[in-house]
């Protein structure tokens, strides 16, 4: 992907805590792609922040693939323990 360094730096430095990793980020898209990439950038980066939200606050459930790979750490961050978030097998939605 062109510029796909770029992008996945900017992306992580959108969830860093970091305010001089994203402001070096977002200098970095302008000077390589242009004002309107950065805008683009951080758009997409707030819809999936926002995607993310909604699922959790619908309970929608986690696909089935996912159960067993994300397993361990959502036991660790409680995620299981949330009222809205329920994980039902095939044969528990009978």
């Amino acid at each position: 992907m062109p510029n796909g360094a770029l992008m996945i730096e900017f992306a992580e430095a959108v969830w860093d805590s970091d305010d001089a990793r994203l402001a070096a980020a977002r200098d970095a898209i302008i000077a390589e792609m242009g004002a309107a990439a950065l805008v683009d950038s951080a758009g997409i980066a707030a819809t999936f922040n926002a995607i993310d939200r909604v699922a959790d606050a619908t309970g929608i459930p986690i696909d089935e693939e996912r159960l067993a790979p994300t397993a361990e750490f959502r036991a660790a961050l409680g995620i299981d323990a949330f009222p809205s978030r329920t994980v039902q097998t095939p044969a528990a939605q009978t």
